[in-house]
């Protein structure tokens, strides 16, 4: 036994003077991972195969996309080591802008969704996740659940023994993103990703029940990771990783009252923003995304977002939390409810409201919920 004990600390001594450089992100072990099971309104089946990654280059061997080898295969342009002039990599007029409204932060780059969504998706699939929905008339792209295991510690024995016994490891958290694409001005294209969590907790912890198993409990969106994975993404369209970092980084606007809810009993209840229609479409979108809503379908030239939503409250009076609710097993076998979320504006002034499937004024207490979720996002 004095043995084996000593031959494990030899291994630890051996290994903390060859600890790796820790990194912030590392999902290549998603496909590892269980799935989690989550209420069936929140996925979609994914859909044709329209937008596949294209070959770049004449080889079979696989490689990395990234938009620029994507752009030159398309158009016909030089490729690097021609006798053509190099691209200039750092030019003042970047292919790819940050823009940001609060803690809201979005990519405009210069390209056609066509051209830019093989780029995105191949991104997501070399950070080792697996596209679970896939919707292109909706311009959605979302990952399954996988877990950053750049977040276990290091130590010198999981160094040694974590390829082989790598399952002991976990962070008991599970991550899952939405990208969504629109269509700009100018042949541009913007680009949002929002993040979900899940967080394994003891069941024991709700209610005073028995602490024998663990269940999975949704936890807050990820500001910063959202930022992360948008400066990694703008290296894929040929910005510099140091210059992405910085321009992600960049300092948000000063807080101001963005938006107010009106809350009308037995009446249409409306969310006041304080910005034009193309912010506060933008900006709802990306709200729906990070709540979690399915949306279907979206008709910007009439500002309507077509959405799939389970009312949590609904012939459900037990003392639980709303988003606890959300994904207890007791409601997936809820229905989900069609809805269209309304953005209209009037000068500098947009209002969200919540309509019926059928575009009639929707003045059920659920109409109210979903603007109370949506004003958390907005203001």
């Amino acid at each position: 036994m004095k043995i084996i004990t000593l031959f494990f600390l030899m291994l630890a001594v051996a290994a903390c003077g060859s600890l790796p450089e820790s990194k912030k992100i590392d999902y290549k072990s998603a496909g590892k991972t269980p799935p989690l099971e989550v209420p069936p309104d929140l996925t979609s089946p994914g859909m044709d195969d329209r937008y596949v990654v294209p070959d770049i280059g004449a080889t079979s061997v696989p490689s990395t996309a990234t938009y620029s080898a994507y752009s030159r295969e398309r158009s016909g342009q030089p490729q690097a080591g021609s006798t053509a002039l190099l691209p200039i990599a750092d030019k003042a007029t970047s292919p790819v802008r940050i823009e940001r409204a609060g803690t809201q932060r979005w990519l405009v780059v210069q390209g056609t969704p066509e051209s830019v969504w093989p780029v995105v998706k191949e991104f997501w699939t070399g950070l080792g996740f697996v596209i679970k929905l896939e919707a292109p008339q909706a311009g959605v792209l979302e990952t399954d659940w996988a877990e950053n295991r750049a977040k276990i510690p290091e130590s010198g024995i999981r160094n040694i023994l974590g390829s082989v016994l790598d399952g002991l490891y976990s962070t008991g958290e599970r991550d899952k993103f939405r990208t969504r694409l629109e269509r700009g001005a100018g042949g541009e294209t913007e680009i949002y990703i929002s993040h979900r969590g899940m967080i394994e907790v003891l069941e024991g912890g709700i209610g005073g029940g028995s602490a024998d198993r663990t269940i999975w409990q949704p936890r807050p969106a990820d500001a910063d990771i959202e930022a992360e994975m948008l400066a990694l993404l703008m290296t894929r369209f040929g910005v510099g990783d140091a210059k992405a970092k910085a321009m992600v980084a960049g300092k948000d606007a000063p807080p101001i009252d963005r938006a107010r809810l009106i809350q009308n009993s037995g009446a249409e209840s409306v969310l006041v923003l304080n910005e034009a229609f193309d912010r506060a479409w933008r900006r709802v979108g990306l709200a729906l995304d990070r709540v979690g809503f399915t949306v279907e379908d979206r008709d910007r030239s009439k500002g309507i977002y077509f959405v799939r939503y389970v009312d949590p409250e609904a012939d459900d009076k037990k003392e639980k939390g709303f988003l606890s609710k959300l994904f207890s097993k007791s409601d997936a076998a809820k229905k989900p409810e069609q809805y269209r979320v309304s953005v209209t504006t009037v000068a500098a002034i947009s209002e969200v409201k919540v309509q019926s499937k059928d575009g009639a004024p929707e003045k059920s207490a659920t109409a109210g919920r979903v603007l109370s979720l949506l004003h958390e996002q907005l203001k």
